[in-house]
């Protein structure tokens, strides 16, 4: 019986595809790693920073500068594209940008005889997500964004800081956009399976003294702190493509949140947004529909309403 090897294709090697590639291969989780950009010599330099690291990992990781061509028989396509960050942008105004450089990849990809799945990162993520979906005509469940997959950690570390408590014991996820309209269904937050609302109503003096819209608002900004401080984000981003990149390999059914197409869900249809997922081997292989209370459909049904302008707007960009 042969053994099959897992190969990754990470598409743009800045700083947050290169970061993906290391806590890919910190990890352990995949056999081989291929990094593609335009700028060549900085993804064979990544790669080779990267092969000298293995020496001291503990499992064995090939990472090599490749071609979309090696596409053809990789198990992931990574998309991670893009102009650097600003402060003072938003994700949506991306836009532009973004679809210009998806449109010199995609035919590329499907040439080569690509049957993976899609995991997409490039911002505005939820819009390029569905871009891309359209354009290659792959099954939904095989072409989703990592959305506030980093929003919901986010949360949780602010969270941490405000009750004390570990992020680690902390349940909770952004919704919507990963982007400035995100919304928190503070009635699904969970402290060690007790829901928040509950800890605040009870001890108010310790747990009230936040106000949650304001944590909303520093959860959806809180990329923009980074950025300030140092140009960019990476880990965050880096460790969360690496959870859902294991979920997949491992076949978990682990429920994550991750930027997805909307059939009816939570009354939306033809969105890319976040919601809560089962992901397996296949992908994203269900929604998990949580019952959300009246203002939290009404902040989640306007996070998707940007989400279709801008989703409406990418239509008139493409090649």
């Amino acid at each position: 019986m042969g053994i099959e090897t897992r190969k990754i294709v990470i598409i743009g090697a800045g700083h947050v595809g290169s970061h993906c590639a290391f806590s890919l291969a910190a990890q352990g989780v995949c056999d081989e790693i291929i990094l593609v950009d335009i700028d060549e010599a900085k993804a064979k330099a990544n790669a080779i920073d990267l092969c000298d690291a293995v020496a001291y990992l503990p499992h064995r990781v090939k990472a090599k500068m490749g071609s979309l061509n090696d596409c053809k028989n990789a198990d992931i396509v990574v998309v991670s594209l893009g102009v650097p960050p600003e402060a003072n942008k938003s994700r949506l105004d991306y836009l532009g940008d973004t679809i210009k450089e998806i449109d010199t990849i995609i035919e590329p990809i499907l040439e080569s005889g690509f049957g993976g799945i899609f995991i997409v990162i490039s911002n505005p993520v939820d819009v390029i997500a569905h871009y891309i979906w359209m354009k290659t005509g792959f099954p939904k469940q095989k072409v989703f964004g990592t959305g506030t997959t980093l929003d919901s950690a986010r949360l949780r570390r602010i969270l941490s800081d405000e009750t004390g408590i570990d992020q680690k014991s902390i349940q909770g996820y952004c919704m919507g956009e990963h982007g400035d309209s995100q919304m928190v269904p503070w009635s699904h937050v969970y402290l060690g399976g007790k829901p928040l609302l509950d800890f605040i109503k009870e001890n108010p003096e310790v747990y009230g003294k936040s106000n949650l819209e304001e944590l909303t608002n520093r959860t959806a900004n809180a990329a923009f702190d980074i950025i300030k401080g140092k140009g960019c984000t990476e880990f965050g981003i880096g460790a969360g493509l690496t959870e859902i990149v294991k979920t997949i390999f491992h076949d978990e059914k682990k429920i994550l949140p991750a930027s997805t197409l909307l059939e009816g869900q939570y009354g939306q249809n033809n969105v890319f947004a976040s919601a809560p997922v089962i992901m397996g081997k296949d992908g994203i292989e269900g929604i998990v529909e949580i019952n959300l209370t009246e203002d939290e459909k009404r902040k989640f049904s306007h996070s998707c309403e940007i989400l279709k302008e801008y989703i409406e707007k990418s239509k008139t960009l493409q090649i």
